[in-house]
């Protein structure tokens, strides 16, 4: 593992029949490790425990999460709902030297009991495209961009869990584009008791890609 702990994990484990399947690390991605590599001294001064990245993809994020954090820190996990995204982040972990523990779910559904208020750390790069309904919710690479009407279809399912699965001192961060209305969002999660901030934002060609944290 390199000594650097903001370096982009090594993923030459990885070849491109598996980006086939599997999200490749783009801009986005490397908009989210840049939000938090900058949030790296709030994170570890919240003493983190227990680390969840929802839609892991090739576990890029969530790898850097736990080579920047250390990783005995916490315990850290991911989910997908592509069982092929799940061996890859489990690969792309262990090409890394850190331990992440992969569950084929979607969202959270399957570690809801166990993780319930437990997640100091809730990562989410999800599908944000706008497109059709019917797009969305393959067990495809589909699933990695197509986010239904305004592009908030999959985000919007998990909101409403987010108060039962983040600690009383829990961050949450989320990746979004412009089209899904961060007024919308900080709207719903303000209902819940959570406040936002934009940490990073970032054009990429016609999307223009913003990180956001919400905690308590």
């Amino acid at each position: 593992m390199s000594d650097d702990k903001y370096s982009t994990p090594d993923i030459s484990h990885l070849r491109q029949e598996d980006f086939e399947r599997v999200y490749e690390p783009a801009e986005d991605t490397f908009l989210f490790l840049d939000a938090l590599a900058k949030e790296h001294e709030y994170i570890k001064e919240k003493k983190p425990s227990c680390c969840v990245e929802i839609g892991c993809g090739s576990g890029v994020c969530i790898t850097f999460l736990a080579k920047m954090l250390g990783p005995t820190a916490a315990m850290y996990w991911c989910t997908d709902i592509n069982p092929l995204a799940v061996l890859a982040a489990k690969r792309t972990a262990e090409q890394n030297g850190v331990t992440v523990i992969p569950v084929l779910t979607d969202l959270v559904q399957c570690l809801q009991p166990r993780l319930k208020n437990q997640v100091d750390v809730l990562l989410f790069n999800p599908p944000y495209v706008v497109t059709p309904t019917e797009e969305v919710g393959s067990d495809g690479i589909e699933a990695s961009w197509a986010g239904g009407c305004h592009g908030r279809e999959v985000m919007d399912r998990l909101f409403p869990l987010i108060p039962d699965i983040l600690s009383p001192l829990g961050i949450f961060y989320l990746v979004i584009i412009k089209e899904n209305n961060a007024e919308e969002i900080e709207d719903i999660m303000k209902g819940y008791g959570y406040k936002m901030w934009i940490i990073l934002s970032r054009r990429s060609g016609p999307e223009f890609l913003s990180i956001l944290k919400f905690t308590r």
